[in-house]
Protein backbone atom coordinates (compact mmCIF):
# COMPACT_ATOMS: atom_id res chain seq x y z
CA UNK A 1 0.00 0.00 0.00
CA UNK A 2 1.07 3.77 -0.52
CA UNK A 3 0.14 6.80 1.79
CA UNK A 4 1.70 9.25 4.61
CA UNK A 5 4.61 7.58 6.45
CA UNK A 6 3.43 5.17 9.31
CA UNK A 7 4.05 6.41 12.96
CA UNK A 8 4.32 2.97 14.25
CA UNK A 9 7.24 1.95 16.88
CA UNK A 10 8.32 -0.65 14.54
CA UNK A 11 9.60 0.72 11.20
CA UNK A 12 12.44 1.27 8.55
CA UNK A 13 13.02 2.67 5.73
CA UNK A 14 14.44 0.62 2.79
CA UNK A 15 15.37 0.86 -0.57
CA UNK A 16 16.34 -1.01 -4.24
CA UNK A 17 17.80 0.36 -7.07
CA UNK A 18 18.63 -1.63 -10.44
CA UNK A 19 15.97 -3.38 -12.48
CA UNK A 20 13.55 -3.76 -9.79
CA UNK A 21 10.40 -3.99 -12.17
CA UNK A 22 11.05 -6.50 -15.02
CA UNK A 23 13.08 -8.41 -13.41
CA UNK A 24 9.89 -8.41 -10.77
CA UNK A 25 12.38 -7.55 -7.68
CA UNK A 26 10.15 -5.26 -6.40
CA UNK A 27 6.69 -7.30 -6.34
CA UNK A 28 8.57 -9.83 -4.60
CA UNK A 29 9.74 -7.54 -1.75
CA UNK A 30 6.35 -6.04 -1.72
CA UNK A 31 4.73 -9.45 -1.26
CA UNK A 32 7.19 -10.45 1.41
CA UNK A 33 6.37 -7.69 3.41
CA UNK A 34 2.20 -8.53 3.72
CA UNK A 35 2.75 -12.32 3.70
CA UNK A 36 5.36 -11.96 6.65
CA UNK A 37 2.89 -9.59 8.52
CA UNK A 38 3.55 -5.89 7.69
CA UNK A 39 2.65 -2.95 5.99
CA UNK A 40 4.76 -0.56 3.37
CA UNK A 41 4.04 2.87 2.37
CA UNK A 42 5.66 4.29 -0.46
CA UNK A 43 7.71 7.45 0.25
CA UNK A 44 9.77 7.53 -3.32
CA UNK A 45 9.41 5.72 -6.73
CA UNK A 46 11.67 6.61 -9.89
CA UNK A 47 10.81 4.74 -12.62
CA UNK A 48 13.39 4.10 -15.94
CA UNK A 49 11.80 5.51 -18.95
CA UNK A 50 13.58 2.87 -21.13
CA UNK A 51 14.50 -0.64 -21.01
CA UNK A 52 17.48 -0.47 -19.93
CA UNK A 53 17.00 2.24 -17.28
CA UNK A 54 17.36 1.72 -13.92
CA UNK A 55 14.59 1.97 -11.10
CA UNK A 56 14.12 3.39 -7.59
CA UNK A 57 12.13 2.86 -5.08
CA UNK A 58 12.31 4.17 -1.13
CA UNK A 59 9.62 2.11 1.05
CA UNK A 60 9.06 2.61 4.66
CA UNK A 61 8.00 -0.99 6.42
CA UNK A 62 6.11 -1.41 9.29
CA UNK A 63 5.40 -4.00 11.58
CA UNK A 64 3.04 -4.72 14.62
CA UNK A 65 6.22 -6.17 16.32
CA UNK A 66 10.30 -5.99 16.45
CA UNK A 67 10.63 -9.27 15.70
CA UNK A 68 7.84 -9.61 12.88
CA UNK A 69 9.88 -6.26 11.59
CA UNK A 70 13.10 -8.07 11.61
CA UNK A 71 11.78 -11.06 9.77
CA UNK A 72 10.59 -9.30 7.69
CA UNK A 73 13.62 -7.20 6.67
CA UNK A 74 15.64 -9.97 6.68
CA UNK A 75 13.11 -11.62 4.24
CA UNK A 76 13.71 -8.87 1.55
CA UNK A 77 17.19 -7.96 1.97
CA UNK A 78 17.66 -11.15 -0.34
CA UNK A 79 15.95 -9.41 -3.22
CA UNK A 80 18.04 -6.17 -2.86
CA UNK A 81 16.35 -4.05 -0.36
CA UNK A 82 18.86 -2.29 1.75
CA UNK A 83 18.09 -0.15 4.79
CA UNK A 84 18.11 3.69 4.42
CA UNK A 85 20.18 3.67 8.02
CA UNK A 86 23.30 2.17 7.12
CA UNK A 87 25.24 0.70 9.60
CA UNK A 88 28.87 -1.42 9.60
CA UNK A 89 28.01 -5.75 9.89
CA UNK A 90 28.90 -7.11 13.15
CA UNK A 91 31.96 -9.56 13.60
CA UNK A 92 31.97 -11.86 16.22
CA UNK A 93 35.36 -13.98 16.77
CA UNK A 94 35.25 -17.85 16.28
CA UNK A 95 35.57 -19.32 19.46
CA UNK A 96 35.47 -22.60 18.25
CA UNK A 97 37.11 -24.44 14.96
CA UNK A 98 35.51 -25.80 12.31
CA UNK A 99 32.20 -24.03 13.73
CA UNK A 100 30.48 -20.77 13.37
CA UNK A 101 28.99 -18.59 16.31
CA UNK A 102 25.71 -18.43 16.58
CA UNK A 103 23.58 -16.11 14.65
CA UNK A 104 26.31 -16.32 11.56
CA UNK A 105 25.00 -15.08 8.35
CA UNK A 106 24.66 -17.66 5.65
CA UNK A 107 25.58 -16.67 2.29
CA UNK A 108 23.51 -16.99 -0.54
CA UNK A 109 25.01 -17.74 -4.30
CA UNK A 110 24.25 -14.26 -5.40
CA UNK A 111 26.91 -11.03 -5.03
CA UNK A 112 26.91 -10.03 -1.72
CA UNK A 113 28.72 -7.09 0.17
CA UNK A 114 29.30 -6.09 3.42
CA UNK A 115 29.88 -2.60 5.23
CA UNK A 116 33.42 -2.46 6.92
CA UNK A 117 34.50 1.02 7.96
CA UNK A 118 31.51 3.44 6.24
CA UNK A 119 32.15 1.26 2.73
CA UNK A 120 31.07 -1.51 0.98
CA UNK A 121 33.13 -4.23 0.69
CA UNK A 122 32.41 -6.96 -2.21
CA UNK A 123 32.58 -10.62 -0.77
CA UNK A 124 34.86 -12.70 -2.84
CA UNK A 125 34.54 -16.31 -3.19
CA UNK A 126 30.54 -16.28 -3.63
CA UNK A 127 29.07 -19.40 -2.60
CA UNK A 128 26.22 -20.49 -0.56
CA UNK A 129 25.43 -22.38 2.55
CA UNK A 130 28.81 -20.21 3.47
CA UNK A 131 29.55 -17.82 6.55
CA UNK A 132 31.81 -14.67 5.58
CA UNK A 133 35.21 -14.26 7.16
CA UNK A 134 36.60 -10.90 7.43
CA UNK A 135 39.94 -8.94 7.45
CA UNK A 136 38.77 -5.76 8.90
CA UNK A 137 42.78 -4.18 8.48
CA UNK A 138 42.60 -5.33 4.68
CA UNK A 139 39.42 -4.67 4.27
CA UNK A 140 38.71 -8.33 2.60
CA UNK A 141 35.86 -10.70 3.02
CA UNK A 142 35.29 -13.86 1.64
CA UNK A 143 33.02 -17.19 1.97
CA UNK A 144 34.44 -19.51 4.23
CA UNK A 145 32.95 -22.89 4.40
CA UNK A 146 32.32 -23.84 7.90
CA UNK A 147 34.84 -26.75 8.08
CA UNK A 148 37.87 -23.78 7.53
CA UNK A 149 37.02 -21.99 10.32
CA UNK A 150 39.68 -21.00 13.03
CA UNK A 151 39.47 -20.02 16.21
CA UNK A 152 39.72 -16.01 16.38
CA UNK A 153 38.41 -15.73 12.72
CA UNK A 154 36.35 -12.86 12.58
CA UNK A 155 32.53 -13.76 10.78
CA UNK A 156 29.67 -11.61 10.03
CA UNK A 157 26.78 -12.36 12.14
CA UNK A 158 23.46 -11.20 11.44
CA UNK A 159 21.18 -8.92 8.87
CA UNK A 160 22.63 -5.43 9.46
CA UNK A 161 25.45 -4.29 7.29
CA UNK A 162 24.89 -6.67 4.90
CA UNK A 163 23.32 -6.21 1.19
CA UNK A 164 22.47 -9.13 -1.67
CA UNK A 165 22.87 -7.66 -5.44
CA UNK A 166 20.26 -9.77 -6.74
CA UNK A 167 20.94 -11.10 -10.38
CA UNK A 168 18.31 -9.14 -12.69
CA UNK A 169 16.73 -11.68 -15.04
CA UNK A 170 14.54 -11.37 -17.66
CA UNK A 171 11.34 -12.55 -16.87
CA UNK A 172 10.54 -12.89 -21.08
CA UNK A 173 13.61 -14.70 -21.58
CA UNK A 174 13.13 -18.92 -21.09
CA UNK A 175 14.98 -20.22 -17.97
CA UNK A 176 17.43 -23.02 -18.72
CA UNK A 177 15.41 -25.15 -15.83
CA UNK A 178 12.27 -24.64 -17.43
CA UNK A 179 11.92 -28.61 -18.04
CA UNK A 180 11.60 -28.54 -14.15
CA UNK A 181 8.31 -26.69 -14.28
CA UNK A 182 6.48 -29.55 -16.55
CA UNK A 183 4.48 -31.88 -14.80
CA UNK A 184 6.10 -35.57 -14.30
CA UNK A 185 3.77 -38.73 -13.64
CA UNK A 186 4.68 -40.15 -10.62
CA UNK A 187 4.93 -44.08 -10.44
CA UNK A 188 2.16 -45.71 -8.87
CA UNK A 189 3.15 -48.83 -5.94
CA UNK A 190 0.93 -51.86 -6.83
CA UNK A 191 -1.03 -53.11 -4.47
CA UNK A 192 -0.17 -56.83 -5.11
CA UNK A 193 3.70 -55.44 -4.98
CA UNK A 194 3.11 -53.57 -1.91
CA UNK A 195 1.35 -57.06 -0.07
CA UNK A 196 4.64 -59.04 -1.16
CA UNK A 197 7.21 -57.25 0.25
CA UNK A 198 5.09 -57.13 3.72
CA UNK A 199 5.38 -60.38 3.64
CA UNK A 200 8.80 -60.69 2.85
CA UNK A 201 9.61 -58.02 5.59
CA UNK A 202 7.57 -60.26 7.74
CA UNK A 203 9.49 -62.94 7.38
CA UNK A 204 12.57 -60.91 8.28
CA UNK A 205 11.27 -59.66 10.96
CA UNK A 206 10.93 -63.43 12.01
CA UNK A 207 15.24 -64.78 11.53
CA UNK A 208 14.49 -65.75 8.11
CA UNK A 209 16.45 -63.24 6.36
CA UNK A 210 17.84 -59.44 7.13
CA UNK A 211 16.44 -56.29 5.38
CA UNK A 212 18.62 -53.33 4.22
CA UNK A 213 17.45 -49.60 4.21
CA UNK A 214 19.51 -47.59 1.77
CA UNK A 215 17.90 -44.07 2.78
CA UNK A 216 18.29 -40.73 2.00
CA UNK A 217 16.50 -37.14 3.10
CA UNK A 218 13.77 -37.97 1.05
CA UNK A 219 12.60 -40.12 3.52
CA UNK A 220 13.03 -36.62 6.13
CA UNK A 221 10.82 -34.46 3.07
CA UNK A 222 7.95 -36.62 2.61
CA UNK A 223 7.37 -37.19 6.29
CA UNK A 224 8.15 -40.39 7.17
CA UNK A 225 11.23 -40.68 9.85
CA UNK A 226 8.26 -41.68 12.39
CA UNK A 227 7.56 -44.58 9.78
CA UNK A 228 10.98 -45.82 9.24
CA UNK A 229 11.77 -45.42 12.94
CA UNK A 230 8.22 -47.55 13.56
CA UNK A 231 9.94 -50.19 11.40
CA UNK A 232 13.72 -49.78 13.28
CA UNK A 233 12.12 -50.16 17.01
CA UNK A 234 9.77 -53.39 16.12
CA UNK A 235 12.56 -55.67 14.24
CA UNK A 236 11.36 -54.69 10.18
CA UNK A 237 14.93 -53.17 9.68
CA UNK A 238 18.39 -54.49 10.59
CA UNK A 239 20.66 -52.09 8.62
CA UNK A 240 20.65 -48.75 7.43
CA UNK A 241 22.73 -47.12 4.82
CA UNK A 242 22.16 -43.30 4.39
CA UNK A 243 24.70 -40.32 3.98
CA UNK A 244 24.85 -36.78 5.79
CA UNK A 245 22.02 -35.89 4.29
CA UNK A 246 19.92 -38.05 5.76
CA UNK A 247 20.82 -37.29 9.36
CA UNK A 248 20.90 -33.40 8.63
CA UNK A 249 17.55 -33.07 7.48
CA UNK A 250 16.44 -35.36 10.30
CA UNK A 251 18.08 -32.54 12.66
CA UNK A 252 16.78 -29.88 11.22
CA UNK A 253 13.32 -31.28 11.90
CA UNK A 254 13.80 -31.83 15.23
CA UNK A 255 15.30 -28.35 15.95
CA UNK A 256 13.25 -26.34 13.55
CA UNK A 257 10.00 -28.54 11.80
CA UNK A 258 11.32 -27.67 8.46
CA UNK A 259 12.81 -30.31 5.83
CA UNK A 260 15.01 -28.05 3.72
CA UNK A 261 13.28 -24.82 4.78
CA UNK A 262 9.81 -26.43 4.24
CA UNK A 263 7.47 -26.70 7.49
CA UNK A 264 6.48 -30.47 7.92
CA UNK A 265 3.03 -28.56 9.98
CA UNK A 266 2.02 -27.23 6.93
CA UNK A 267 4.23 -28.01 4.22
CA UNK A 268 4.20 -24.12 3.45
CA UNK A 269 7.93 -22.13 3.51
CA UNK A 270 9.33 -20.30 6.01
CA UNK A 271 11.21 -17.27 7.09
CA UNK A 272 14.93 -18.49 6.50
CA UNK A 273 13.96 -21.95 6.29
CA UNK A 274 17.22 -22.05 3.45
CA UNK A 275 19.25 -21.46 6.22
CA UNK A 276 17.84 -24.20 8.84
CA UNK A 277 19.92 -27.16 7.55
CA UNK A 278 23.45 -24.98 7.72
CA UNK A 279 22.25 -24.04 10.93
CA UNK A 280 21.17 -27.31 12.22
CA UNK A 281 25.14 -28.70 11.36
CA UNK A 282 26.98 -25.75 13.21
CA UNK A 283 24.87 -26.28 16.04
CA UNK A 284 26.05 -29.87 16.37
CA UNK A 285 29.79 -29.42 15.46
CA UNK A 286 29.68 -26.51 18.33
CA UNK A 287 28.58 -29.23 20.56
CA UNK A 288 31.61 -31.39 19.70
Amino acid sequence: MSGPASSAPFHEDVELRGHIIDSLLLPKVLDEITTLGGEYHSQAIQIGHHRHDPSYVRLQVTAPTADCLEKILTAIAQHGAVPVALTDCRLVAADLPGCFPEGFYATTNEPTEIRLGGQWVPVARQEMDCGIRVDAAAKRAACVPMADVQVGDQIVCGRAGTRVLPIEGDVNRPSGFGFMSSTVSSEKPKSVAVREIADQMRAAARGQGKILVVGGPAIVHTGSRELLSWLIRRGYVHLLFAGNALATHDIEQSFFGTSLGISMAHGGSTEEGHEHHLRSINRIRRAG
